[in-house]
């Protein structure tokens, strides 16, 4: 058992792609479609039941990165403040579980499933380990839930984006970064990747170099945040044109 939460993994190299890997994908893929479901038959007891442990499993899972980094000694201001999106969007998360807070739900829907699932696809900061090691669970779980959170609150509570919520997202990420870009100057931090480009492979490789890639970046993120907007615009469309033809 021990040998699952060293800090030196000494098991098989992951593969990207691999059976584990995805399987890992599969998983949270049939986790989020099964809201479909169970949308039609949780009462408000049930969904408020599910909503508490969806954030009690969030915040456990969180710490325990924290704990394991602090056990290992290697927990760093450097990398583990809750300052990338994700991080950000993780402890925000259990809140808006909690409140129902629409203004949260915006954030998760857009950035927690664009950021997410770069993260399950291309799990690049635990790549080092395999399953079932602790490190890239947690990965999983954590980037996991970030997704089916979102499609949870979106299926099952009826929550939505709105047009005005994907340019307030855009708007305040561009904000958020100002400050973010100052603290990695003063602790020597990356937070975000605007210092540069991260050590491990990611998508970023393929852009430009510092600091134009974050311009592409920028463009990278709207056309992704689009994307996940695309189906609620063609249902209002959808909506439009079906009270015009019935006008």
């Amino acid at each position: 058992m021990e040998k699952y939460f060293s800090l030196i993994y000494e098991g098989p190299e992951f593969q990207l792609f691999g059976t584990n890997h995805l399987i890992a994908i599969a998983i949270i893929t049939a986790f989020c479609l099964s809201f479909l479901y169970f949308r039609k038959v949780w009462n408000e007891k049930v969904r408020t039941n599910v909503r508490w442990t969806l954030a009690v499993v969030l915040v456990l899972n969180e710490l325990s990165l924290h704990v394991w980094s602090v056990y290992w000694g290697i927990w760093d201001i450097k990398t583990l403040l809750p300052l990338h999106l994700c991080s950000a969007i993780l402890w925000l998360t259990p809140i808006m579980l909690v409140t129902k807070n629409h203004t949260i739900y915006e954030f998760l829907y857009f950035l927690g499933i664009g950021g997410a699932m770069q993260a399950v696809l291309t799990p690049a900061d635990a790549a080092n380990y395999n399953f079932p090691h602790f490190r890239i669970m947690q990965t999983f779980i954590a980037h996991g839930l970030l997704i089916a959170i979102a499609i949870y609150m979106t299926v099952v509570e009826g929550f939505r984006p709105t047009l005005r919520s994907f340019w307030r997202v855009i708007f305040w990420t561009n904000i958020y970064m100002i400050p973010v870009f100052f603290i990695n100057q003063l602790i020597g931090s990356n937070y975000l990747f605007v210092a540069g480009k991260p050590d491990f492979p990611t998508l970023l490789d393929a852009l430009g170099p510092w600091p134009w890639y974050i311009l592409q970046l920028e463009l990278v993120g709207f056309a992704i945040l689009f994307l996940l907007y695309i189906p609620f615009l063609i249902k209002d469309w959808r909506a439009k044109s079906h009270f015009i033809t019935k006008a």
